[in-house]
């Protein structure tokens, strides 16, 4: 490491919080001040509000529902080859012409 070019060092920088909280980190720089930390953020304190102004969740889930119901509908490739072997094990009536 090069003598000179880095900036000092604190390990124990003090952060203070505009809620009032204050924690100490590592930094270049002595004292920092935040505007949130993580006991006031919303996030973390379980007060955050959620706004689905275009109902985006709602519509996912109405898509997502679509989708299971009609994959539920659909044959698997497996049922149409069993129900192909079947076709071709049966004799099929011929119609006689009058």
């Amino acid at each position: 490491m090069k003598q000179g070019i880095h900036p000092k060092y604190y390990e124990n920088a003090k952060v203070t919080c505009a809620c009032g909280n204050s924690f100490a980190v590592g930094s270049t720089l002595p004292e920092l001040r935040v505007e949130i930390c993580s006991l006031c953020h919303p996030f973390y304190t379980g007060k955050q509000k959620m706004l689905d102004t275009a109902r985006r969740v709602e519509k996912f889930q109405e898509r997502a529902a679509k989708q299971k119901g009609a994959a539920a509908l659909r044959k698997g490739r497996k049922a149409k080859k069993e129900k192909g072997e079947i076709r071709k094990k049966t004799p099929r009536k011929i119609k006689s012409e009058e």
